[in-house]
């Protein structure tokens, strides 16, 4: 399927490929992008198992990426695509980061950061939920489904 270029769908579709690559390797098909100027500088999905890293989470590696992309610690530029709700501990990084935008597909009911900790984004960073949920929701759903 296509997208209008730039828009948040397009840009969740780039996450989307990044879950897929989670997928592959037996991770939990979560993927991000990070956007400046209309264009990703980052990419990453999850490899908690790969790294034996509980913190290898598709937002942290993306926001580590995006920041030696544009050589700063502050994010407020850039935006977030990622495939699930980010947990708390993500929210977390993309409050310290100063991220400009957040935008979700599928929302995360045990561990999403609205149903936790309401006020844990920075002040000035702006959320969209909901984008391909359908897609991003399916994704999680089959991967839970086979491990079963």
């Amino acid at each position: 399927m296509s997208y209008k270029i730039y828009s948040d769908e397009y840009f969740m579709n780039e996450a989307l490929k990044e879950a897929y690559k989670a997928r592959e390797k037996k991770e939990i098909p979560v993927g991000a992008v990070i956007v400046a100027d209309k264009r990703i500088i980052a990419r990453a999905y999850n490899q908690v198992e790969t790294l034996r890293d509980a913190t290898a989470h598709a937002e942290m590696l993306a926001i580590t990426a995006a920041a030696d992309s544009i050589g700063a610690k502050y994010l407020n530029m850039c935006t977030l695509y990622v495939t699930l709700e980010p947990c708390t501990m993500c929210a977390s990084a993309t409050s310290w980061s100063q991220l400009g935008k957040i935008v979700y597909g599928a929302k995360d009911p045990k561990a999403g950061f609205g149903r936790i900790i309401q006020g844990i984004l920075h002040p000035k960073t702006k959320t969209r939920s909901g984008v391909l949920e359908e897609e991003c929701a399916a994704m999680l759903t089959e991967f839970f489904s086979n491990k079963r």
